[in-house]
């Protein structure tokens, strides 16, 4: 058995893609899948299921989601290490200038094949910073992520890759959550 974090993009926003969490982790548990556990509304579960592949997994729970919802969520799936090694690569997080607090990960579903540094940079307001790196967009958002530019729709038009973002909070939750499942 292997623990995966399951992203689920789009729901419970604005009123939009409903789905109660007790019966998203019925979803889940009906997949076969073992010590599921959710975290808060926003499509975050963690559970523990055999060794395969991610994109596999994230077939498995749109095509789940879409029968038990009726609606088409993107999702994406990371394993423990796979998440464990977005954290340590995050280059704001032990920056003692940084309040933890506007840190966020945008998770990509696949490396971009490049950047357009250009777009980005000019929608960078003073104080953003950003990187990219591998399968994620680290956030430095000091005014606010609700008040960036730098958000998922723009990351998602400007590399041309899925995408779905969690404050640096929830990410080390989700971690943390993942190692409590293998006891």
């Amino acid at each position: 058995m292997n623990t995966y974090i399951a992203i689920l993009r789009g729901i419970n926003v604005s009123g939009k893609n409903k789905i109660k969490m007790d019966a998203l982790k019925s979803s889940f548990t009906n997949l076969g899948f073992e010590k599921v556990q959710t975290y808060i509304q926003s499509g975050n579960v963690v559970f523990r299921y055999q060794l395969t592949s991610s994109g596999n997994l994230e077939e498995l729970i749109n095509s789940q989601i879409q029968k038990d919802f009726g609606f088409d969520v993107p999702v994406l799936v990371l394993d423990e290490v796979e998440l464990a090694n977005i954290i340590k690569s995050n280059p704001f997080a032990g920056d003692e200038n940084k309040e933890a607090k506007f840190l966020h990960v945008t998770f990509l579903k696949e490396t971009p094949a490049k950047e357009n540094n250009e777009k980005i940079n000019s929608s960078v307001k003073a104080g953003e910073e950003f990187v990219v790196f591998g399968g994620a967009v680290y956030l430095y958002c000091p005014h606010g992520y609700g008040k960036t530019k730098l958000n998922n729709n723009f990351f998602e038009s400007q590399l041309k890759v899925s995408a779905t973002t969690r404050n640096w909070k929830t990410t080390l939750t989700l971690l943390e959550m993942a190692k409590e499942t293998e006891v």
